[in-house]
């Protein structure tokens, strides 16, 4: 009833909304002799700022048409490489000679479409050659078309990778980082000659009961009923997925905003006085914003609540009873050929400090030199894969990371390498508490603009370094500056 009742009220709005919008065009005209007046700007950006909030927001594109290959601009052409019914794995084809490393980008599949990620492709489009996880809509699935659940979800990120074949490179940004590692360790455990050269994993919920997050402990302080009878409905009649039953995207979106509801009443009061004054610049980078920020995405019922349960709940894969199928135990012990990289952000209130780096334990026949991580300071959920830091400070290390795991690639370091520091990661109790970290005392090598550690009290204050998981050797990474990105890091 809840989802009927949210398209009575779209449809109610729409005649409001679009009498908004004339009387703001008409406030605003040339030909209008009060227009100038400030009494007549305000009322004109009131009106705006409704037609704004109310605003229904579809699928956006990506529109990435170039980008910067060794300096050079070269021009982009997005290509759907397969088709499957809950997704399509695009591929952004540049037109150069290189042979850069393939990677694969797995959208999270929790609200947002893909194009959430645009600037991540943005800028990793500059020394790869990216593909992405497009996931559909599920209220435009229709019923007939079938089920996907979280092993669905694996299944199709285990054949993404089929297709595109050896020497792929994934990159799992947040909720992807569970079932990208256990679709590894499935590769892995069948001796599939596709296994990935490396994983990336970034933000994501490995092991929930580090540092637990508001997110994370609505999902552990209710049932798996409560979820399913509270946030669980049909999708009405008029769109192809009519009937199936969902975890409607407003509903998550609802969720995104009250986690922070000072920010965005803040955000709106600022783009108000923008649209007082003409500032039509930052009135744009507002709306561009939020016109992403705002589009949502249905998910099917099923994957939904065993996510819930598997990743928030069971924290089924960090203990080492995640089952596949219900039939057969994940086992990321037996990854050896895939080297593994984890990122989280200082102030991410999503997945908290540790979640994401404990997939190193979980990945124990991984030598020491196919382990890093990296903390960046002061960014947020967004700020671990868009933004300034992410272009200059993040992404540089990825690249590196990726391409020392190429076949052939060189393992000496060089003076232009970031130097790392090795640190020890404890294993979580089944209460959450706060890990020791313990760093290695052996001055850096190189320095570069950023602060990186696994946790606050194992660095001071100073030169910014890419961290390994382990104490016993050092492995590298290079800092390197990238492109400004124009959306805060803290959203």
């Amino acid at each position: 009833m809840l989802y009927q009742l949210k398209e009575i009220q779209k449809l109610a709005l729409s005649p409001v909304r679009m009498a908004a919008q004339i009387y703001s065009h008409v406030l605003k005209s040339p030909y209008n002799p009060i227009s100038e007046t400030p009494q007549a700007q305000t009322l004109a950006a009131g009106f705006d700022l409704f037609a704004e909030t109310t605003q229904y927001h579809g699928k956006p594109a990506f529109g990435l048409t170039s980008t910067l290959v060794d300096g050079k601009e070269v021009a982009v052409t997005e290509e759907i490489l397969h088709r499957k019914t809950f997704c399509q794995l695009k591929h952004f084809k540049r037109e150069t000679k290189n042979k850069d490393p393939k990677l694969l980008i797995v959208a999270p599949m929790s609200g947002h479409f893909a194009t959430l990620l645009r600037g991540t492709v943005e800028r990793m489009m500059q020394n790869h050659d990216v593909y992405i996880t497009d996931w559909r809509d599920a209220a435009n699935v229709p019923f007939y078309e079938g089920r996907f659940d979280l092993d669905d979800y694996i299944d199709y990120i285990i054949d993404y990778l089929d297709i595109l074949g050896p020497d792929t490179h994934v990159m799992a940004v947040c909720q992807p980082g569970v079932p990208v590692l256990a679709a590894i360790a499935l590769m892995a455990e069948r001796n599939s000659p596709n296994v990935p050269r490396s994983m990336t994993l970034m933000g994501s919920p490995i092991d929930t009961r580090r540092h637990p997050t508001e997110p994370c402990k609505l999902a552990m302080s209710h049932s798996i009923e409560w979820f399913e009878t509270t946030v669980i409905h049909h999708v009405p009649v008029g769109y192809p997925g009519a009937f199936r039953r969902v975890y409607p995207g407003f509903l998550q979106l609802c969720g995104f905003v009250s986690m922070n509801f000072g920010r965005h009443m803040e955000a709106h009061i600022k783009q108000f006085d923008h649209l007082v004054e003409g500032d039509g610049d930052s009135a744009d980078r507002h709306r561009a914003f939020y016109a992403e920020y705002n589009a949502v995405m249905d998910l099917t019922a099923e994957f939904y609540l065993q996510t819930i349960e598997t990743v928030f709940q069971k924290q089924a894969l960090a203990k080492g009873e995640m089952m596949y199928r219900k039939t057969h135990l994940i086992r990321p012990e037996l990854i050896t050929k895939t080297a593994l990289m984890t990122v989280e952000g200082e102030l991410d209130d999503i997945s908290g400090i540790g979640q994401t780096v404990a997939a190193h334990d979980l990945c124990s026949a991984l030598p020491d030199e196919m382990k890093t991580h990296y903390e960046q300071k002061n960014v947020g959920h967004y700020g671990v894969f868009n933004g300034r830091r992410f272009n200059a400070e993040i992404a540089p290390r990825i690249s590196d990371f990726i391409r020392r795991s190429e076949p052939g690639a060189r393992t000496r370091k060089t003076a232009a390498e970031t130097a790392v520091i090795p640190v020890k990661t404890e294993k979580p109790q089944a209460a959450p508490a706060k890990k020791k970290t313990e760093v290695a005392k052996k001055p850096a090598t190189a320095k570069t603009g950023a602060k990186t550690a696994v946790k606050k009290p194992a660095v001071k204050a100073g030169p910014a370094k890419a961290v390994a998981p382990k104490p016993r050797r050092k492995t590298t990474s290079t800092a390197a500056k990238g492109t400004t990105g124009k959306q805060t890091e803290k959203a």
